[in-house]
């Protein structure tokens, strides 16, 4: 009998993505535009959070934007500002309960709050707020934060939030909604990318430059780690709530997580990507007819390792686009399945080809094996693994 199988993904998934539009009267319709350019951060849950400076309205599901956010659900979320979340599961379940923007009315008014990122801390902080009388109605460490929030005793909501960041350790990049400002923050380490821009007279903040493009903003700056830029019809205040600590950010922003044209901690990301597989070309040359990349993410780094050594580049894997997270498998068990479901290899491209099989990272190795055993029996004669990023540990 034919049975449903989910398929496994050699890649780190720590990332999600935020958006934040203030100032435009189709604020909402912009964070929708831009969470479709940030897709690629997270694919578990979605949400936006609108204000029309009397109230704050939030629409969240599981899956992913162009699924969640009709025509029907945008006109529901009014106003001239807005937060947007796509999400990855990194601290707590994959449920609805746990989708973003998180919703809260308490003693600082209204306020929704959007986080990529990961609090170390965020057990041993939930367990002392619950003893205190806190009750959570997530998993999420995000939610860790919005009650360290309302319990500060700092006369405005600006000290509040910073009371709240300096008791949290880890990452995180926030975007805030209140009836009538926008927050967009970043950690002192500024583990997690986080961009302002301007379209028009709007303030648009996003993880990734990349959300601009699309909605023609202007990118303006990095929200700088340990920065907390408030956003209000005043204008824009920034104000730095930590001590400085240093820096630390996140390399797979530059090797994998991150769209390869995103500008990421002040630096384009292809331009990283190529220059790491040129880097690997020399320190780890070998003779070959091809450079094949592991589409898509390793192809950046296949261009650079190309061009470097010399050798041709192909697109010897072919990438199906169209993969949900399950699927039927044959009554008969077809070997290598999952792999085979994703990648296909050009058979006339590799027969009797010595291969230099370029990826940007490896987690567990299983994928990568599959993937030379798929190259190997199209008829390639040596395969050469090359991996643009250091080893994982």
């Amino acid at each position: 009998m034919t049975r449903k199988i989910q398929l496994a993904d050699d890649h780190f998934h720590d990332e999600c993505g935020v958006m934040g539009v203030f100032a435009n009267d189709e604020a909402a319709k912009l964070a929708y535009l831009g969470l479709y350019a940030l897709q690629h951060r997270g694919q578990e849950s979605a949400g936006i959070a609108s204000t029309d400076g009397a109230n704050v309205h939030v629409h969240k599901a599981m899956g992913q934007v162009q699924e969640i956010f009709t025509p029907e659900v945008i006109a529901r979320l009014p106003g001239a500002a807005a937060i947007g979340h796509t999400r990855y599961s990194t601290a707590g379940d994959t449920t609805l309960t746990n989708a973003q923007p998180v919703v809260i009315d308490c003693n600082k008014g209204k306020l929704a709050l959007a986080h990529n990122g990961n609090l170390t801390n965020a057990f041993d902080l939930r367990r002392k707020l619950e003893h205190r009388g806190s009750i959570f109605q997530t998993t999420s460490d995000t939610e860790v934060i919005v009650h360290l929030i309302a319990r500060s005793n700092a006369r405005n909501l600006s000290g509040a939030i910073a009371d709240a960041l300096n008791q949290v350790e880890g990452a995180y990049s926030l975007l805030l909604l209140t009836r009538d400002e926008i927050y967009a923050i970043r950690d002192p380490r500024g583990f997690r990318p986080l961009n302002l821009g301007r379209l028009d007279g709007a303030w648009i903040a996003a993880s990734e430059t990349c959300a601009f493009d699309l909605i023609d903003a202007e990118y303006v700056r990095e929200v700088e780690p340990g920065e907390m830029v408030r956003i209000s019809r005043s204008g824009v205040e920034s104000i730095h709530f930590a001590v400085e600590k240093p820096h630390s950010y996140c390399i797979f922003e530059h090797v994998y997580f991150s769209r390869p044209d995103s500008i990421i901690f002040g630096r384009p990301v292809n331009q990283s990507r190529e220059q790491l597989g040129r880097l690997l070309a020399r320190e780890h040359p070998v003779e070959a007819d091809l450079v094949a990349p592991v589409p898509d993410s390793g192809v950046p780094a296949a261009v650079g390792y190309a061009a470097e050594a010399r050798i041709p580049f192909r697109m010897a894997l072919i990438r199906n686009h169209y993969i949900g997270r399950t699927f039927i498998e044959p009554e008969q068990s077809i070997r290598d399945f999952g792999v085979k479901l994703k990648l296909n290899p050009v058979r006339r491209m590799l027969e009797g080809q010595r291969v230099v099989l370029v990826d940007d990272s490896i987690v567990r190795g299983t994928t990568s094996r599959k993937i030379v055993r798929l190259v190997r029996e199209a008829g390639a004669t040596e395969v050469h693994v090359r991996i643009s990023c250091p080893p994982t540990i």
